[in-house]
């Protein structure tokens, strides 16, 4: 396809293309504050820019201000803006919580084009070191973190009871599977209209290339189905035991009933309710031996044994009681067994077998691997140096022990194809500038709606990508699976009926 530039005196020559689903929703963001829903790789950057200097344009003295949630996303975002805006670069300037405060209020007076982390920005707000009077536009990346305690709605209601000009636009490739999460985020940063496109709409479609899905089943083997069928046991005790309690009902229960069942427990002890510390002893171990359920079926073995390790140095009541059962401690010693024997998840071998085809067929290949746990990343890594010319390496998040120093170096090597397999966990899903890639393996489904779209996203952007999700027939894997399938479903519903005019489901707040 011949490229076709974007020509206006703020932008430099030949740097965004012309792209008919972002003049599109350029279109709409330009007269209300919108939420724009892309697919990651698919631009949303460019959609601010364009607007940015559409606003600047209409309001020559006005400020921008661009927040996003990590330092490394700030970065980005500052990199786009400074290599396609004609505008000088003393104009531009990131805050992040590293400048001292007494330093951000005379940026906040001196810069124009402003990028910040929201925590930052929240805490200039509070302390009144920020006035955001002359800000004639707030773009907010991965609005989908606009929910309860966290800083967007908060500097999103600031800004428009003192802003002159106002502009809103949210940025997100899923802003959440229900539609109650999708109002909530509107509502909290005041969006007027959505802007949603996917891969199959027709604006979009010339700018994708085909993805190959492959569904890859395991069995789960025997030796794992025995220390599952141990643990189940102790699990369904302790559901009985809240059951005849009177705190659970009904026969399924979820990961996330237990939760919000200790969340009520804990609040009941508060208020001096007795039955409620037994209640917290049963839902309490519940929550963990459900933990040890996933691990042994979607994980392995070594992330297991490690788990045990951590419940058995645990000094908390509850984790005494739970390894000192006899049937809980049979299972950590079979997990220990197999552990020394060297076992582990089918998936590994399936995984290695994958990686080294796509090898064989493409010598060149980039790759990536998501999993859950660093734990399971490790035991990826090591396993994948036994494949021929694959150069796997670890990538994971600062929580996990990363620095972001050693974050950029780790993709700045794999640019240079010093590695060509990356194992990572969530942090490479969401946002960072990572190459695109000839081969995404999912390790695992997870039942985040949002986060299966962010990990497709990095394949299939210039060439086509092919995307191997590895499921263990008949366990929690598939659950997850059809989970954020459902919830896909029904956010991509909501979120084009909102666009189609269905403007009630953004008003009615």
């Amino acid at each position: 396809m011949a490229q076709d530039f974007v020509k206006h005196k703020l932008i430099k020559e030949n740097t965004i293309q012309a792209r008919a689903y972002q003049a599109n929703i350029l279109a709409t963001a330009m007269k209300k504050n919108t939420l724009c829903v892309l697919p990651t790789g698919l631009g949303k950057t460019p959609v601010s820019v364009l607007l940015a200097v559409k606003r600047l344009e209409e309001y020559p003295e006005s400020k921008i201000l661009v927040l996003a949630p990590t330092r490394p996303l700030v970065n980005q975002h500052y990199e786009f803006f400074l290599k396609t805006l004609d505008i000088e670069e003393e104009r531009f300037a990131i805050l992040t919580g590293m400048v001292k405060p007494e330093l951000r209020g005379r940026v906040y007076e001196e810069k124009q084009i402003i990028f910040a982390t929201p925590q930052t920005i929240k805490n200039d707000l509070v302390e009144k070191r920020l006035s955001l009077k002359k800000f004639s536009l707030l773009v907010l990346d991965e609005t989908h973190h606009a929910i309860g305690e966290y800083a967007y709605p908060y500097i999103a209601k600031k800004y428009k009871e003192s802003a002159d000009h106002q502009r809103i636009l949210g940025l997100t490739a899923s802003p959440g599977g229900t539609r109650q999460k999708i109002k909530e985020i509107c509502k909290n940063i005041g969006i007027e209209a959505v802007e949603v496109r996917t891969e199959i709409d027709e604006d979009v479609t010339p700018w994708v290339k085909r993805k190959e899905m492959q569904w890859v089943y395991v069995e789960l083997p025997e030796s794992f189905k025995k220390i599952r069928s141990i643990v189940n046991e102790e699990y369904t005790k302790k559901l009985n035991a809240l059951k005849k309690l009177g705190f659970l009902r009904g026969r399924r229960v979820s990961k996330k009933d237990l939760l919000s069942l200790q969340s009520r427990l804990y609040q009941g002890i508060k208020e001096g309710e007795k039955k409620a510390i037994l209640g917290m002893s049963f839902v309490t171990q519940a929550i963990k031996l459900e933990h040890v359920l996933t691990l042994l079926e979607t994980q392995g073995i070594r992330v297991l044994e490690k788990y045990w390790k951590k419940l058995r140095d645990g000094k908390s009541k509850s984790n005494e009681r739970l390894v000192k059962n006899k049937n809980i401690s049979n299972a950590i010693w079979l997990t220990h067994s197999l552990f020394e024997q060297g076992s582990k998840h089918p998936k590994i071998g399936k995984l290695c077998s994958i990686v080294n085809q796509q090898f064989r067929w493409k010598g060149d290949s980039k790759i990536i691997v998501f999993a859950n746990y660093r734990e399971s990343v490790k035991e990826i890594v090591s396993s994948l140096r036994n494949v021929d010319n694959a150069k796997p390496v670890e990538f994971v998040g600062q929580r996990e022990g990363m620095t972001q120093k050693e974050q950029n170096q780790r993709l700045s090597d794999f640019r240079e194809d010093k590695y060509n397999v990356l194992v990572c966990t969530s942090i490479g899903e969401e946002g960072l500038d990572i190459p695109e890639m000839d081969l995404a393996v999912f390790y695992e489904p997870v039942p985040s709606g949002i986060r299966s779209i962010q990990r497709r996203g990095r394949v299939g952007r210039q060439k086509m990508g092919r995307i191997v999700l590895l499921i263990t027939k008949g366990t929690k894997d598939e659950a997850y699976y059809w989970s954020a399938r459902h919830k896909e479903k029904s956010m991509h519903k909501t979120l084009y009926g909102m666009k189609m005019g269905e403007q009630s489901e953004i008003n009615e707040f």
